[in-house]
């Protein structure tokens, strides 16, 4: 026996059919348009604070850019200003150690309870070689006393860019073995934390350099980018 389907069962299957496809669009659309707040801290030395670039803003306002293009919305904090753009704010102390900038950071962290960090810290140890052996240590205290003050936030940190200065460049590759073990330690603790790499291929080159440590604005650019990528991973796993 056949039955004759009736014109309005298809025109009701159709229906339904653009109903659900028109939820799932729904969804999709709701889920791009939630926004990830970040409070940023910038956090180091002079490369931070934006020493080399021609507007005084180094990596942090392409990576602001970045995140807002992305439908990020970024509020930089931090108790210093720095370069031309006009959410400047950020913890960049030129020609500070680890232990110096750590000094800093414990207070700034404290008022402004950022709920990231981008980390690049350690360079002028090995310009000043300064007790090469345990920077990692240092680095291991800075990021514990971050988390104990804010102990939600993610923390990105980089490994240390390249320098022109043979002697301190080699400092800065022994620095970042022990930056990657660190963080090794680190996730094995289950702690928001990704280490990103300023010195590799995709980081500022010596040809970037005004003066053999500092970036230029390209190599700023550099840094802006593998930020943006380690923030992509840090969303990504969940940690904002």
């Amino acid at each position: 026996m056949c039955f004759t389907e009736l014109p309005y069962a298809a025109e009701a299957r159709t229906f339904v059919t653009r109903a659900v496809l028109t939820l799932e669009l729904l969804e999709d659309s709701r889920a791009q348009q939630r926004k990830i707040s970040l409070r940023l801290m910038p956090l180091g030395g002079s490369v931070t604070y934006g020493q080399g670039s021609t507007d005084g803003n180094g990596y942090r306002n392409y990576l602001r850019q970045l995140l807002v293009l992305n439908g990020c919305e970024v509020d930089m904090v931090g108790s210093r200003k720095a370069g031309s753009m006009e959410d400047n704010d950020n913890e960049g102390w030129r020609g500070y150690r680890i232990d110096q900038i750590l000094a800093k950071a414990e207070k700034s962290a404290s008022a402004h309870m950022p709920n990231i960090f981008t980390v690049n810290a350690g360079s002028n140890d090995c310009i000043q070689d300064f007790e090469i052996h345990g920077a990692g240590g240092r680095i291991h205290h800075m990021l514990e006393s971050l988390w104990k003050r804010c102990p939600a936030a993610t923390i990105i940190l980089s490994t240390l860019l390249m320098t022109a200065q043979d002697s301190a460049e080699q400092r800065v590759l022994r620095v970042n073995s022990q930056l990657v073990s660190l963080v090794e330690k680190e996730l094995s603790g289950q702690r928001k934390i990704v280490l990103v790499d300023m010195h590799g291929a995709d980081g500022p080159q010596l040809c970037d350099l005004v003066d053999g440590v500092h970036p230029n604005d390209d190599g700023y650019k550099k840094m802006a980018q593998i930020w943006y990528q380690g923030i992509q991973e840090a969303i990504h796993k969940g940690f904002l």
